[in-house]
C-alpha cells in the first residue's frame, strides 16, 4: 500500500498570505483534508497529514515528516497572492525522475478538468521551482498554487464550499490517476439485512402525511410505519428499503439535497448486534423551529448566572436566518462557556460562545469583535455542520472555520458527538440536557405567572 503525505500549507503563527479577513493557512488545512478524505473513502492508501490543525510547522519539519515514513509521494498545497489568478503546481527544478513529470501531468490535467470550465480558472502551467518541500523530500513531490488570496474572484471561489469540494475531489482523482491507487471493493451486503431509509419520524400523522405529499412531488415514492419508542407512538416515513447500505445511504444523501436533514438508515434482519433505530433524542435535528423566545433564554441563565450577558435576541436573529434551532444552539453555549461564566480556556472578551478553535490553554480558539458577531459565528459553524447549502444570501463569512467543517456531517445535536468535541461521546446530550432544563424552567415560570394572573383577575371580579 502506499504511502502518501499530503502537506497544508503554512499553519499557526505562520499564516501565509492574508487578504480581507482571509487566511491562506485556512484554505490550505481545508483542501488537505478533504483531498485525504476523498482519497481515504474511494481507494486504498496510507494517508497522512503533516499537520491536522492550526499547528506552526518549519519546512524542516514537514520534508522531515514526509522521509521518517518513507512516503511514496508528498504533495503540498497552498494558495498564492501577488496579483494574478488561476491554478498552478510545481516540480523540483533539479534533477527529478520522468516519473515526477507524469505525476506532475496526470495531477494537474485532472485538477484543471474538475474546474476550468465550471469556474472560469485560468490554468498558469506546469512549472519547476526550487522550493524546500520539493527539493529535500526523498520521494515525488509536488507542490499546488490553488488559486490567488488577494485576487477578489479567487478569493470568492476559495470561501465557496462547493468550489472547494471540487477542486480537492479532482486533485484526489489525479493523484489516484497518477499513483495507480486501487480503488476499494464495495462491502458485501450482510445476508438477510434489509436497510430502511426512513425520510423522517413525526408525533403527528398530519406531518408525516405532508412530508409523504412533499416526497410524492419530488417522484420518491413513501409510505408511513407506525411504531412505538419508549411508549410514544411515532409515525415514520419510509422512503426505500435495500440490501446493500451504499444504496441506503445514496438515498439519504439524495433526501438531504432536498433539504431533509433528518433522514436516517435503520436495518432489519440480523439475528445479533443489530443495531437499534435511532431514539428521539438521537434523531433530534439542529435545523428546525426555535420554541423559546429571547428573554425566556436570558432569563434562565441568569437563574443560574444573574451577571450574564443578554444574548437571546442575537440567537433567535441568526437562528432564523440559517434555519436553526437557536434555543438549543444557546444550550450549546450554556455547555461551552459555564454559562457565561467563561471558567475554560475561553475569555469573555473573546466574544465566543461556541469555543471555535479553541484546543487548550495554549490556544483560546477565535475571537470576534462583538456579541453579535460571535453569535453570528457559532450559527454559522452549526450551519456549517447541519447543511450542504451555501451561506444565506447577504450574510458575510464570519466563521474561520467554516470551510474546514465536512458539510452535512452532523445534521442532529448527537452526531456533533467526537466532532464538535473530542472525543465527546455524551457531548450532543449534555446540550439536549440543558435544553431540557431550560424548557422545564420556562414551563414552570409561565405556571407561576398563570397563576398569578388567574389571583390577580380573581380580585378583581370581587370589586
Amino acid at each position: 500500500m502506499k504511502t502518501i503525505v499530503i502537506d497544508p500549507g503554512h499553519g499557526g503563527t505562520d499564516s501565509g498570505a492574508y487578504f480581507q479577513g482571509a487566511f491562506e493557512k485556512d484554505f490550505n488545512l481545508s483542501i488537505a483534508r478533504k483531498v485525504r478524505d476523498y482519497l481515504r473513502t474511494h481507494y486504498d492508501s496510507n494517508l497522512l497529514l503533516t499537520r491536522e490543525n492550526d499547528k506552526t510547522m518549519s519546512l524542516s519539519q514537514r520534508t522531515d515528516f514526509a522521509n521518517a515514513r518513507n512516503a511514496d509521494f508528498f504533495l503540498s498545497i497552498h494558495n498564492n497572492a501577488g496579483g494574478g489568478t488561476g491554478f498552478e503546481s510545481y516540480i523540483y527544478n533539479g534533477a527529478v525522475p520522468q516519473q515526477t513529470i507524469t505525476y506532475q501531468t496526470v495531477i494537474h490535467n485532472e485538477t484543471m478538468k474538475a474546474v476550468q470550465s465550471k469556474y472560469n480558472i485560468r490554468d498558469r502551467g506546469k512549472k519547476r521551482a526550487n522550493f524546500h518541500v520539493l527539493r529535500e523530500t526523498k520521494m515525488h513531490a509536488m507542490l499546488l498554487e490553488v488559486l490567488f488570496v488577494d485576487n477578489s474572484h479567487d478569493l470568492a471561489l476559495l470561501n465557496n464550499t462547493t468550489f472547494i469540494e471540487d477542486v480537492s475531489k479532482g486533485i484526489a482523482i489525479g493523484v489516484a490517476k497518477a499513483l495507480s491507487l486501487p480503488e476499494k471493493q464495495p462491502v458485501s451486503p450482510s445476508p438477510g439485512v434489509m436497510y430502511k431509509v426512513i425520510a423522517g419520524s413525526f408525533k403527528s400523522r398530519d406531518n408525516a402525511e405532508n412530508r409523504v405529499q412533499f416526497l410524492d412531488s419530488k417522484g420518491i415514492d413513501s409510505f408511513i410505519v407506525t411504531t412505538t419508542i419508549s411508549g410514544q407512538t411515532y409515525y415514520r416515513v419510509q422512503a426505500g428499503a435495500f440490501s446493500s447500505r451504499d444504496n441506503a445511504e445514496s438515498l439519504v444523501n439524495e433526501l438531504k439535497q432536498l433539504g431533509i436533514t433528518d433522514a436516517f438508515i435503520i436495518s432489519e434482519g440480523q439475528t445479533s448486534g443489530a443495531p437499534k433505530p435511532p431514539t428521539p433524542e438521537e434523531s433530534f435535528s439542529i435545523l428546525g423551529n426555535t420554541h423559546l423566545r429571547a428573554h425566556q433564554l436570558d432569563d434562565f441563565v441568569r437563574s443560574i448566572n444573574p451577571n450574564a450577558p443578554t444574548l437571546g435576541n442575537f440567537y433567535l436573529k441568526y437562528g432564523q436566518i440559517y434555519g436553526i434551532r437557536a434555543d438549543v444552539a444557546f444550550a450549546q453555549a450554556l455547555h461551552e462557556t459555564d454559562y457565561f461564566r467563561f471558567t475554560g480556556v475561553v475569555h469573555e472578551n473573546q466574544n465566543n460562545y461556541a469555543g471555535i478553535g479553541a484546543t487548550g490553554t495554549d490556544n483560546h480558539g477565535a475571537t470576534f469583535t462583538s456579541q453579535d458577531e460571535g453569535v453570528h459565528a457559532h450559527l454559522q459553524h452549526l450551519f456549517a455542520y447541519a447543511s450542504t447549502d451555501a451561506i444565506p444570501n447577504g450574510q458575510p463569512l464570519v466563521d474561520p472555520r467554516f470551510n474546514l467543517v465536512t458539510r452535512g456531517s452532523a445534521t442532529t445535536w448527537t452526531q456533533l458527538n467526537g466532532k464538535w468535541a473530542v472525543p465527546g461521546t455524551t457531548y450532543g446530550q449534555s446540550i439536549l440536557s440543558i435544553y431540557q432544563k431550560m424548557i422545564d424552567y420556562t414551563l414552570k415560570e409561565l405556571t407561576t405567572q398563570k397563576n398569578e394572573l388567574e389571583s390577580v383577575l380573581g380580585q378583581l371580579e370581587k370589586q
